[in-house]
């Protein structure tokens, strides 16, 4: 099982909806009332933002906290699902060898390159052979780190 960090899931949504707006970080960070470096790290899930904060910025891109941390949770849910294979090493050994064949493919699944994921919400990602990816939604959220339990 994949584990996400909650600050990473936040940082994402809020970079999102802010990028869907066109707006700046330096806009946002003035409406918030919050310095442009620490909304940066925010928004690349590298600070836990408070509360007041998150209502802060939410209030600033007209985005109601409820509705942003409702897109959190069906984020967290969707990739703690994601069940991950078992790297074979043979396997791996033999795609050492054979770059050129995946230098074509662009998402990883399980373990696998596929073609492509669409969806407006990780809870729908699906794949899809035909290249066609939809703009409501291109996610930043990187491999999870390991955590320690």
């Amino acid at each position: 099982m994949m584990t996400v960090l909650l600050r990473e899931a936040i940082g994402d949504r809020l970079r999102h909806a802010r990028t869907n707006q066109r707006r700046t970080l330096r806009d946002i960070s003035r409406a918030a009332r919050v310095s442009l470096g620490y909304l940066s790290e925010v928004e690349r899930g590298q600070k836990e933002a408070s509360s007041e904060l998150l209502a802060s910025i939410c209030d600033a891109l007209d985005l109601p906290l409820g509705e942003l941390l409702h897109k959190v949770a069906a984020d967290v849910s969707a990739i703690d699902n994601v069940e991950v294979a078992p790297v074979d090493e043979k396997v791996e050994a033999s795609k050492r060898r054979a770059p050129e064949r995946e230098s074509a493919e662009a998402g990883l699944e399980g373990g696998r390159l596929v073609s492509e994921l669409i969806g407006n919400d990780l809870a729908d990602l699906r794949i899809s052979p035909p290249p066609r990816m939809s703009p409501a939604l291109r996610t930043t959220i990187s491999a999870p780190k390991m955590v320690a339990a």
